[in-house]
């Protein structure tokens, strides 16, 4: 027996990406649970004339947090997380079809395929990319200290799934900065509240070292001009982790 599903869509402002991310996971979703933190665009109003979409509101702590409160307001016992820059493809959703019968994982880790500004990424990290999306509701939770947390499923009963999940993950440069930026913050402050300290070394070496290993080791060069952007942003994203836990620990602003 087929067990039905749950598509849980956190967004804010997503007006841009919601119409195609809605028609993607329609074949896969037995409800559609949209969870938004506050819209201004447009994506409200747009989501509320889909037939098809249950809407529930609320503020936003960070996303770890958010998904925690909407995912016990799923109507299934399955429930597949999809962000509104995120699309199921054909391909999963029949992979997923095939393997949810009878099966004995709690839950499922895909591949995503990241998109920046509008090309595939096949290497470096990004490349390698991998989330836990597919869950039993009442198993899997998140992490709540950052916007980048993973899900917990107790005892690792996880199995994969093979076919990868397209992520517009940057679209525009001013998007991307300002999510970076955000994350660089609440991994400091994660990090000072659990007592680690700046150091010279650090600051002055994770970001060279995370260039060399996305774009040499991991064969970042490979996706040309897109390569060598990323591992220059994943450098500059090492080096605002360590600046922002300094300036936590050693700022002399009022």
């Amino acid at each position: 027996m087929q067990p039905n599903i749950t598509v849980l869509i956190t967004c804010k402002n997503e007006l841009q990406h919601m119409p195609a991310c809605l028609e993607s996971v329609r074949p896969i979703a037995d409800e559609i649970l949209v969870a938004d933190s506050g819209s201004r665009d447009g994506t409200l109003e747009f989501l509320r004339e889909q037939a098809d979409c249950r809407v529930i509101e609320r503020e936003y702590v960070n996303a770890g947090n958010f998904k925690n409160w909407a995912i016990p307001q799923a109507k299934h016992e399955w429930i597949l997380i999809v962000d509104a820059d995120e699309r199921i493809t054909p391909a999963l959703t029949q992979e997923i079809r095939n393997k949810l019968p009878g099966t004995r994982w709690d839950g499922f880790s895909l591949r995503r395929l990241n998109y920046f500004l509008g090309y595939p990424v096949r290497h470096g990290g990004w490349g390698r990319d991998q989330v836990i999306r597919l869950f039993r509701r009442d198993i899997g939770r998140y992490g709540e200290h950052t916007d980048h947390s993973e899900v917990t499923i107790p005892g690792n009963r996880l199995g994969q799934l093979l076919q990868r999940m397209p992520h517009f993950t940057c679209s525009s440069y001013d998007r991307y900065l300002e999510k970076m930026h955000r994350y660089a913050q609440q991994q400091a402050e994660l990090w000072h509240r659990q007592g680690r300290k700046p150091s010279l070394t650090h600051l002055i070496g994770n970001g060279p070292m995370r260039f060399l290993r996305s774009y040499v080791a991991e064969r970042g060069f490979l996706d040309g001009m897109p390569g060598l952007q990323i591992a220059t942003l994943t450098a500059y994203y090492s080096f605002l982790k360590q600046s922002r836990l300094w300036a936590l620990c050693h700022s002399r602003n009022p």
